[in-house]
């Protein structure tokens, strides 16, 4: 969840100590510990108060699992479909650089055939028919 080295919780009792001063340090430790414990208890009754109104069929659920991306993967994934999966995105992505190869030699088939049409013939002069008054 949160991530704090030694040198980051050090730091920040310091900056504690210097901001609030020793004397009303230990009192705000307090309050932030009861705030915390409040905060807790809301999310445990409101965690308790769910899984009375949805009964007991629902006992063995977690809210983790009411997450779309963990209730695809856990309910409707087994291991070898995620296998057969990455096996399609496998070959998708092998199809895709095949096609992009032969897209590139085509491309160059044809950038090449254009070269030698320009060297063999000269380009013809077109003329082309101006309107001074269409503009």
């Amino acid at each position: 969840m949160i991530d704090f080295n030694f040198w980051e919780i050090g730091g920040l009792i310091v900056l504690a100590i210097l901001i609030f001063g020793p004397d009303k340090l230990p009192e705000l430790a307090r309050k932030t510990a009861r705030v915390i414990n409040y905060l807790r208890e809301i999310g445990n009754d409101a965690r308790g108060q769910l899984r009375k109104e949805l009964g007991p069929e629902f006992d063995d659920i977690r809210l983790s699992d009411l997450n779309p991306k963990t209730f695809v993967q856990r309910h409707l994934l087994s291991g070898d479909e995620i296998a057969d999966l990455r096996q399609i995105r496998d070959d998708a992505l092998d199809a895709g650089t095949l096609v992009k190869e032969t897209v590139t030699e085509a491309r160059d088939d044809i950038n090449g055939l254009d070269q030698k049409k320009t060297q063999a013939e000269p380009a013809a002069s077109v003329t082309v028919p101006f309107d001074p008054e269409a503009t």
